[in-house]
C-alpha cells in the first residue's frame, strides 16, 4: 500500500523523516515530496504548511502526483478533553470544521453541498486502537480551524459548537474534505502536545517541543506499519 503522509510543520517533518529509509526527494510545483519506506511500507511525505488551505493544497498535489491508497495526517494536536494528557494519541473517527457557518439550512461546520462531517475508515481506526504501545490511544472527533488554540476560553468556545470534539488542529478536516472529494481514504493520527483546558499560555505546547517531542513519533511508525499490512 502506498501511504501519503501530510504534516504541517518543519519540526513534524523532521520527526517523520527520521523514521524513513530509502529516501528520495522529488520536486513538484513548489513542494518537495519525500519518497521512501517506513517499517516496510511505501510512503510519500510532504510538509503542507499550517492551516486549512495549505493542507488542502498539499493533499491535492499528493493525490495528483502519487495516487496514494491512503492519506494520513499526522503531527500534533491540542486535546479537547481533560481526560487527555500530552503524549496521548487521538485517531480521528470523523472530522469537521469548528470555524465554518453557512446559515441555518445546514449544520454548524458544514459547507452547503458537503456532508456535515467526514468519516475515517473503521478498519483503519481499528488498527490504531489495536496497537500495543505505551501511549494511550483514543478514537474520536477531530475538529479543525484556522486558529491556534492557546487559551481555555477559546477551547471552551469551540466545545460549545462541537461538544463531541476530542482533539483540535488546523488541518485534518480540510484534508478529510479534500479526500472525500477525490475518493481517497483518510485518517488523522495525532499526538497530543497540550490540553488547553488544563494549560496557561500554551506552556504545555512549548514544553512538548522543548522536552519530549524526540522519540514521540515512534507510535506513528507503528501505526504506519499496521496500515501497510
Amino acid at each position: 500500500m502506498r501511504i501519503g503522509i501530510i504534516v504541517a510543520m518543519e519540526k513534524e517533518l523532521r520527526q517523520l523523516r527520521g523514521l524513513m529509509d530509502e529516501l528520495n526527494i522529488e520536486r513538484h510545483g513548489k513542494k518537495d515530496f519525500i519518497r521512501g519506506r517506513i517499517a516496510g511500507s511505501e510512503v510519500v511525505l510532504v510538509q503542507s504548511g499550517i492551516g486549512k488551505v495549505n493542507a488542502a493544497i498539499g493533499a491535492v498535489e499528493l493525490i495528483n502526483n502519487y495516487a496514494p491508497e491512503l492519506i494520513m495526517s499526522t503531527g500534533v494536536a491540542g486535546g479537547a478533553s481533560t481526560d487527555l494528557n500530552p503524549m496521548d494519541v487521538v485517531v480521528g473517527t470523523r472530522y469537521m470544521y469548528h470555524d465554518v457557518y453557512c446559515g441555518n439550512e445546514v449544520s454548524y461546520g458544514q459547507f452547503v453541498g458537503m456532508p456535515p462531517h467526514f468519516d475515517a475508515p473503521k478498519e483503519i481506526v481499528g488498527k490504531a486502537l489495536a496497537l500495543r504501545c505505551k501511549e494511550k490511544i483514543v478514537a474520536g472527533e477531530i475538529v479543525s480551524g484556522d486558529w491556534f488554540v492557546d487559551t481555555k476560553e477559546k477551547m471552551a468556545e469551540i466545545l460549545e459548537k462541537c461538544p463531541k470534539a476530542v482533539a483540535v488542529d488546523m488541518e485534518s478536516a480540510s484534508i478529510a474534505h479534500t479526500c472525500y472529494v477525490y475518493r481517497v481514504p483518510f485518517v488523522s493520527f495525532r499526538i497530543i502536545s497540550d490540553v488547553p483546558l488544563k494549560d496557561t499560555n500554551a506552556s504545555q505546547y512549548y514544553d512538548f517541543w522543548d522536552k519530549i517531542a524526540e522519540g514521540s513519533f515512534e507510535v506513528t511508525r507503528m501505526f504506519i506499519e499496521e496500515c501497510g499490512v
